[in-house]
């Protein structure tokens, strides 16, 4: 276990591990927005930070050189890449999608996790319905329009001399078919818009199995618990965890396993692991996600790091302030972990830029990664580019009195 001294130590090198949400796109988006926000960032809050490319072998990232407090800091941040399971998870039909929707409607309504999900936050659970609602719609229209070309083909056609009638109902039909299937290709093809495919296809990722992980993410965590059990053994100061949305329970699997297989040296860089915007119910509240609940509640009785959740009532898309071992049910007598408490984005960003961002439900959703205008005591750049440890920098933070602790699921049951 990394001792209490290291962990308040200065840090003048940091290994960071970001672990994207179900995400397709390549990482190098993630490289750009540390770019640009956090040169924002600087601005605001007056230090110094700059990028340069990556310099070692590994994971897509990019190297980071701060002076912030007088101190000067170099930070290696890599992205655990796990967008080709993603997209390889949406190559699905415009009729498999339908089908996706269909089961994975029943897999939430059926088990009850639906209803105990909205018992939490109700932005969320209107997230998760939005897709199933906009490809109804989208479905209801195409219909629509494919009866109306009928109807009107059909009927323009009856004054053709000597055309029989079933041939012509064959026509028109064939046509409207074809028209409606060219509505629903449209709104596919502009999803990037609407977000309706990607949101299905994200639900049904983690309902498809009713919780557990499928075998290609199994896989991915093991190979992510690898590179970071060897950056352990390495000169850093402090190993950083981050785990963004779905990627916040990637990342609880993937550092219980790196902690109970004993792969934390006691005298190695501090461990850190910061969850952002986590959707961890959404997975938890599933009857056969024993997996992730048995994690979470291994992690959070765990001295060998230090886990802060950061979330905001702001974020619709998250389950924010909840805390997300204990409305699992599986919180043990000695949890420590995590600390939750809210960025506040209504605090920490101006009246003028959440005027701007308030009905930006998505780019919200990534608010933790970017800069405040109005800052607080959270602050994505000086935390994984500044001189302090995560322990540290919140050794004396309270959590958020709102936070939800209150055991929610039906599904509690644990491995051994």
């Amino acid at each position: 276990m990394a001792s209490e001294q290291q962990q308040a130590s200065q840090v003048k090198r940091r290994r960071v591990f970001y672990i994207p949400g179900y995400d397709p796109i390549h990482p190098r988006r993630y490289r750009e927005l540390y770019r640009k926000e956090g040169a924002e960032q600087a601005e605001i809050s007056g230090y110094d930070i700059g990028l340069k490319p990556k310099a070692t072998k590994g994971p897509y990232g990019w190297h980071v050189t701060a002076t912030q407090e007088g101190a000067r800091v170099e930070a290696d941040i890599e992205v655990l890449v796990w967008s080709d399971i993603v997209r390889d998870s949406m190559s699905s039909t415009i009729p498999a999608t339908y089908i996706q929707l269909v089961q994975t409607a029943w897999t939430y309504i059926g088990s009850g996790a639906l209803w105990r999900l909205m018992k939490l936050r109700k932005g969320p659970v209107i997230a998760a319905l939005y897709p199933v609602g906009m490809l109804l719609l989208q479905l209801v229209l195409a219909l629509a329009i494919t009866f109306g070309v009928y109807s009107a083909l059909f009927t323009a056609a009856l004054w053709l001399p000597m055309a029989p009638n079933l041939l012509l109902q064959i026509i028109a039909l064939c046509a409207g078919a074809g028209v409606g299937v060219a509505v629903l290709r449209w709104f596919r093809a502009r999803d990037g818009k609407f977000f309706a495919y990607y949101l299905m296809h994200d639900y049904a990722y983690s309902a498809q199995s009713n919780g557990a992980n499928p075998p290609e993410l199994e896989a991915r965590i093991a190979e992510f618990t690898d590179l970071i059990a060897e950056a352990l053994t390495q000169d850093a100061d402090e190993v950083l965890v981050v785990g963004h949305s779905s990627g916040a329970h990637v990342g609880v699997s993937v550092l219980a396993d790196l902690i109970r297989a004993g792969r934390v040296p006691p005298s190695g860089p501090a461990l850190g692991f910061l969850s952002l915007g986590q959707v961890v119910p959404m997975v938890s509240f599933l009857p056969k996600a024993e997996r992730l609940r048995t994690d979470l509640k291994y992690l959070s009785a765990r001295a060998e790091l230090n886990w802060v959740d950061v979330s905001a009532p702001g974020d619709g898309c998250a389950f924010a302030l909840c805390d997300p071992v204990t409305v699992s049910g599986v919180a043990p007598a000695d949890k420590r972990w995590p600390l939750v408490f809210s960025a506040a984005f209504t605090q920490t960003l101006s009246p003028k830029r959440w005027a701007e961002l308030r009905w930006r439900f998505f780019r919200l959703h990534f608010q933790y990664l970017c800069a405040f205008d109005q800052p607080g005591d959270y602050d994505y750049f000086r935390i994984t580019a500044g001189p302090m440890t995560l322990a540290e920098r919140y050794k004396d933070r309270a959590p958020s009195k709102s936070r939800i602790d209150v055991a929610i699921s039906k599904y509690t049951s644990v491995g051994s």
